[in-house]
């Protein structure tokens, strides 16, 4: 089977105000380079024949530490949620049919050769969309994967939102997608802010695969670290201590 054309979509819009500071998060410095450089190398890297940039907080200044990539960028001018950053990018896949990787702007060690692994799971099981999840002792306020008898993602649940029972399940959703482009469009034109955080949740697009009768999967990373998300200045300083260890 000829592989799709693949594309990427990354969401960096946020503030990060857990990070302490008035930069934007994805414009931290690690080694040298802004966090969102590392993500969009990483799309390069793969192949990416088009990648988009969700901005937000600080977009100018965000535009202009990217100035160097092939990157587009567009505006979500409203934080409302991980779905409506997607849905701001509509136009830009207009036409576009293939798969999408949706990448963060703030988890700077991810590796080609997963980011491989997890497009080649999507393909090999026709799935219309690819979650890739890790396995935590302490998942903490990440959103846990609910899956079925027979191994199925059934959806993914915000922590706030979880029953007991569901927030005791260590799997655990990482931000990173492999998403048919048709469907990831569809889809999250369909999404709706009930919930805790009255925001629209990318993860809803599990669930709405499902009802639809189309074919989920989960990727499971093998190293937690590699899929961390940058969310304090701690996490930024450990990231800095493991790309110093491998001499990047």
């Amino acid at each position: 089977m000829p592989s799709k054309p693949l594309s990427a979509l990354v969401l960096a819009a946020g503030k990060g105000t857990r990070m302490q500071s008035d930069l934007a998060k994805v414009l931290h410095p690690l080694c040298g380079k802004p966090l969102l450089a590392y993500c969009l190398e990483v799309a390069e890297a793969v192949g990416a024949e088009r990648i988009a940039v969700v901005i937000g907080y600080q977009a100018e200044a965000v535009r202009q530490a990217c100035a160097g990539s092939t990157a587009v960028f567009v505006e979500q001018r409203e934080q409302l949620g991980t779905g409506h950053a997607v849905l701001q990018a509509k136009e830009i896949f207009q036409g576009y049919e293939g798969n999408i990787l949706i990448l963060c702007g703030d988890v700077p060690l991810l590796r080609a050769e997963t980011l491989n692994r997890l497009i080649d799971c999507h393909s090999s099981v026709q799935a219309v969309v690819t979650v890739m999840t890790v396995v935590l002792k302490d998942p903490g306020n990440y959103g846990r994967i609910v899956k079925g008898a027979e191994g199925e993602i059934r959806k993914i649940v915000e922590a706030k939102d979880a029953s007991a029972e569901e927030r005791a399940i260590g799997e655990i959703n990482t931000g990173i997608y492999c998403v048919d482009s048709r469907f990831l469009f569809h889809a999250v034109s369909r999404i709706t802010n009930h919930n805790a955080q009255n925001e629209y949740y990318l993860t809803d697009i599990m669930e709405i695969a499902r009802q639809d009768g189309l074919k989920t999967m989960a990727f499971v990373a093998s190293d937690p670290l590699e899929v961390m998300g940058i969310n304090t200045p701690a996490e930024l300083e450990l990231a800095a201590q493991i790309k110093m260890s491998f001499g990047t």
